[in-house]
């Protein structure tokens, strides 16, 4: 029996809601396409996660497969693996061609197929391994390859009016999480605890406001005492402690889109050498909100709030940027590498930009007041300055805990 290399799922179901509008999608669309034009670019093949999910509302699950979405001046195609069936076709803003693994490297015939008459093709540098570069190559040995992705990003940087909208109201979901952490966050409680009620609370109150959304990947982090001196520390089963720092980290997502909310809290009760640490961080915390308006230079942001720290000889605990893009991203995926709150980026912000305010120390565990103080608020740049649209409270008179 001859088994097929590609199939169709288009008539598995009607297509699902879009996250946007009709209107949103076509104006991506446009973008990189006008892009394309000024380079003289045939299609775009776009690999990732974040591209994908951008031009076409599916988010895929690797699991060992190759996913694409092509885009040339006419049409919009996904390429996505049997083992999801008609789910891709059915979240894609556009077509969908699904290869099988009847025969290997399948995934090449579906993109031949969507490349004919192909010279110049777009491909993100950032994302293409040099394995995949070199079948890339062998399959197609008549096409140019050139760089999409710094391109893409930077369309990705200034949000839409439906995309802030969009972001406003996970914010929301985020602060629903931060208070079902501070609900369930007691002495003689495990992180894990408080990390799952949290997440469950939020993933309930994205299915309410969702309710065509998929649920995936929405995950908090809650850690206590030695555990917060990384930003991104797993949750474990350490139980919390009469004095211990804690730190509170909610992130849902919906739709490939994630937002944070991120706090330090102390259980019990706070030493004088804490809370002075703790209240430098919130001075600095909202010293940097005030910079995020158009105009500022995300390198000279990072420079003033560096030399905040140094005031009070903090500098040397710093231990990353002030802060980053929001918009199309997740822990397991690339963010806007573009935009982000360091010494090395001279990127101008601009109104649009959706932009974190999160700067952290770490104290050794070996000196007084150890453990990661941490802030974080979520702000748009508008013409007028910006607007923090994250409303959950911070610092020590709110979140000294029982």
């Amino acid at each position: 029996m001859q088994m097929p290399t590609l199939q169709s799922f288009a008539d598995n179901g009607d297509k699902a809601a879009g996250t946007f509008s009709k209107r949103e999608f076509n104006s991506r669309h446009a973008a990189i396409r006008a892009y394309m034009s000024t380079q003289q670019i045939d299609a775009v093949l776009f690999s990732s996660y974040h591209n994908i999910c951008y031009y076409a509302d599916f988010l895929y699950c690797y699991f060992g497969r190759n996913y694409a979405l092509v885009i040339d001046h006419d049409n919009v195609t996904s390429v996505s693996a049997g083992i999801d069936g008609g789910q891709p076709w059915r979240r894609t803003r556009g077509d969908n061609i699904t290869y099988t693994d009847w025969h290997k490297d399948n995934y090449f015939c579906a993109i031949k197929q969507l490349t004919k008459n192909v010279k110049r093709l777009g491909i993100e540098f950032d994302h293409c391994t040099l394995d995949q570069l070199s079948k890339l190559k062998q399959a197609f040995p008549a096409i140019e390859f050139v760089d999409i992705a710094s391109a893409a990003m930077g369309l990705r940087m200034i949000k839409s009016a439906e995309e802030i909208a969009h972001i406003k109201k996970m914010t929301r979901i985020a602060d629903i999480g931060g208070a079902a952490c501070v609900e369930a966050a007691k002495v003689g409680v495990s992180e894990v605890e408080v990390a799952l009620h949290s997440t469950a609370t939020m993933v309930r109150a994205i299915a309410k406001t969702w309710p065509n959304t998929e649920l995936l990947d929405t995950w908090t982090w809650f850690q206590s005492g030695l555990n917060t001196d990384g930003a991104h520390n797993p949750v474990t089963s350490k139980i919390i402690a009469a004095g211990d720092i804690l730190s509170l980290n909610c992130f849902p997502m919906v739709a490939g889109y994630y937002v944070a909310l991120e706090r330090t809290l102390f259980a019990g009760h706070v030493t004088d050498e804490q809370l002075r640490l703790w209240e430098i961080n919130v001075l600095v915390h909202e010293r940097g909100q005030a910079l995020l308006v158009a105009g500022n230079k995300c390198s000279e942001i990072a420079k003033e709030l560096n030399q905040l720290y140094a005031e009070y000889d903090l500098l040397q605990y710093r231990s990353f940027g002030y802060g980053h893009s929001f918009g199309v991203l997740g822990h397991y995926y690339g963010r806007e590498a573009g935009l982000e709150l360091r010494e090395d980026c001279d990127t101008v912000l601009v109104p649009g930009m959706v932009v974190s305010m999160e700067p952290m120390i770490t104290i050794p565990n070996h000196l007084p007041g150890a453990g990661g103080y941490r802030e974080h608020d979520i702000l748009v740049i508008t013409a007028q300055g910006n607007e923090n649209i994250t409303e959950f409270p911070y610092g020590p008179e709110h979140l000294i805990i029982g």
